[in-house]
């Protein structure tokens, strides 16, 4: 498979490459990096800010998660609607649609 598009190595910024790590990898795997560490602690919740129950779609955020949702303050091109963690504490959930959002602000 060719390099293009999600499966291009792009260069990761030093908490997560820190996370990952390693200093390149495509978005795909940043991906699959957080949902193997996500499920591995159980960080999936059923309820926004509840107690995280294994299944759900939201991230609670632990304090190796935390370092990376609060580098993530990102404008929608399409939508314009801004989404902010940067005062995200320890516990608190993020929606999973927005993980995409955490890979793009913690990316070079």
């Amino acid at each position: 498979m060719a390099d293009i598009g999600l499966n291009k190595p792009v260069k990761l910024k030093a908490d997560l490459a820190a996370f990952c790590g390693t200093a390149e990898l495509p978005r795909t795997a940043i991906t699959q990096k957080f949902w193997d560490y996500i499920k591995a602690n159980k960080l999936q919740a059923k309820t926004e800010n509840g107690k995280a129950e294994g299944a759900g779609k939201f991230i609670v955020a632990d304090d190796t998660l935390l370092k990376l949702f609060k580098a993530t303050k990102v404008t929608s091109k399409s939508s314009g609607k801004v989404t902010d963690f940067t005062d995200l504490k320890a516990g608190q959930t993020i929606n999973m649609l927005q993980l995409a959002s955490v890979v793009g602000a913690n990316i070079e």
